[in-house]
């Protein structure tokens, strides 16, 4: 069993009469890319930034390495590296000369080359930062999150902004972190990201854990069960699939049936092939972290971060 290196329990923070974190408890282990997903406001920064020691709680008890967060502040900040939202690093100085300058403010800390090498920037050694594409500067900024060779690296909404190639890239060096044995610490509103990435994910709204686990295990969890669209489905083949499963949907043209067990497939196509109707193809699709979401919120999650109406 790995050792958890962070430990928080009932956590709180207040802004006034708003609760920004209300009362959630978690451990994450080493080793291990644990997630916090959810919309813009629910939370997310505000608890790793406290545990970043860069906010102060309102009520709790957080532990970062078997450290209590109240008293080894200074201790703390050494062992962790952050990515923060909307990283920034100096215009006119390269991406070397960047990684250096940040690891100029540790006792100790690694070789600028390596990592380069790390994150996959040796082509742009010597280029100005300025001239970088936002994926390129992610990896930059994940680059000095690791300059003290931090044992937890934190990266706030690391992909936010990119367009879907570049977000893969820097995909790639969260995978790379993982293989080095680093644990990360990723918050993010983007389903699919958390769903590739982590070991395990807690989803949070309005401060509170909705859902907490393994991305299996939330779908199994909270999710409807798969679901056989088959498409381009004549009336013959939708009367009698209609016969057999009276909650069949249909939309765009498919019907949807959803399947209670791994006998309902085979059934599925059993019937298809008894009515001797004509159909297009048949696809069956599990449920992801995005339908828990919307089941368990009634909403929807944008590509900016924000809620929208589960429609």
């Amino acid at each position: 069993m790995s050792e958890a290196v962070i430990e928080v329990r009932n956590l709180v923070k207040e802004y006034g009469e708003l609760k920004a974190v209300d009362g959630i408890s978690f451990e994450v282990m080493k080793g291990e890319v644990f997630s916090l997903l959810g919309p813009n406001g629910a939370g997310k920064t505000t608890t790793v930034e406290i545990i970043e020691c860069l906010r102060t709680m309102t009520s709790g008890h957080v532990k970062v390495l078997g450290l209590d967060l109240s008293s080894k502040v200074r201790e703390i900040k050494s062992r962790i590296g952050v990515l923060p939202q909307d990283f920034n690093a100096f215009d006119l100085l390269t991406v070397k000369e960047n990684i250096e300058f940040f690891g100029g403010m540790y006792n100790r800390s690694l070789d600028a080359m390596d990592l380069i090498k790390a994150v996959d920037l040796e082509e742009k050694t010597d280029e100005y930062f300025k001239n970088l594409s936002g994926g390129l500067k992610q990896r930059v900024g994940v680059a000095i999150a690791m300059v003290n060779d931090p044992e937890i690296v934190f990266l706030d909404e690391p992909t936010t902004g990119l367009d879907p190639k570049a977000r893969r890239e820097v995909w790639g060096v969260v995978q790379g972190l993982k293989e080095q044995g680093k644990t990360v610490i990723l918050t993010t509103h983007y389903m699919e990201e958390a769903e590739v990435l982590s070991d395990r994910v807690a989803i949070i709204d309005h401060g509170q854990f909705i859902a907490f686990g393994s991305p299996k295990e939330i779908v199994d969890r909270h999710g409807t069960g798969s679901l056989c669209i088959i498409a381009g489905a004549d009336v013959t083949c939708m009367k009698i699939l209609r016969e057999q499963w009276p909650g069949m949907e249909t939309k765009n043209g498919n019907c949807i049936i959803k399947l209670e067990s791994k006998n309902s497939l085979p059934e599925v196509i059993y019937a298809l092939d008894r009515s001797g109707g004509n159909y297009e193809q048949i696809q069956v699709t599990r449920p992801t972290l995005e339908d828990v979401f919307l089941k368990l919120t009634g909403k929807k999650l944008t590509e900016g971060g924000d809620l929208a109406n589960g429609k």
